[in-house]
C-alpha cells in the first residue's frame, strides 16, 4: 500500500514539475522565484488536484485513468490553474516595482 501512495505522490510531483516547465520555458511566463517558484506552486496545485480527485472520485470517475490508479486530469488542471493565478500575481508585482 505504501508503494501505491509513493507512486501517486511521485506522479503528482512530476506532473507539477512538467506544468512548471511548460509555463516557464514554453509559454514564457514570468514568476516570482522564476522556475523554482513556479515549480513549488505547480506541485502544490498538483497535490490540491489530487485531493479534489480523492473527495470527488465518483464525479470524476468517468475521466481516463492511467493504469487504473492515477487520474491525471485533476492534478494537471489544478496545477495549471494555480500557476495561472501565480503568474498574474507575479506580473502585478512587477508592475508596481516591488
Amino acid at each position: 500500500m505504501r508503494t501505491l501512495y509513493l507512486a501517486v505522490g511521485l506522479s503528482y510531483i512530476v506532473t507539477g514539475l512538467v506544468v512548471a516547465l511548460v509555463f516557464v520555458y514554453i509559454f514564457r511566463r514570468r514568476f516570482s522565484g522564476h522556475f523554482w517558484g513556479a515549480a513549488i506552486v505547480a506541485v502544490v496545485g498538483s497535490f490540491i488536484g489530487g485531493l479534489v480527485e480523492f473527495f470527488f472520485d465518483d464525479v470524476i470517475r468517468v475521466l481516463t485513468a492511467i493504469n487504473g490508479v492515477f487520474n491525471i486530469f485533476p492534478p494537471l488542471i489544478a496545477a495549471a490553474l494555480l500557476l495561472t493565478v501565480f503568474s498574474y500575481l507575479s506580473e502585478r508585482k512587477d508592475e508596481y516595482g516591488d
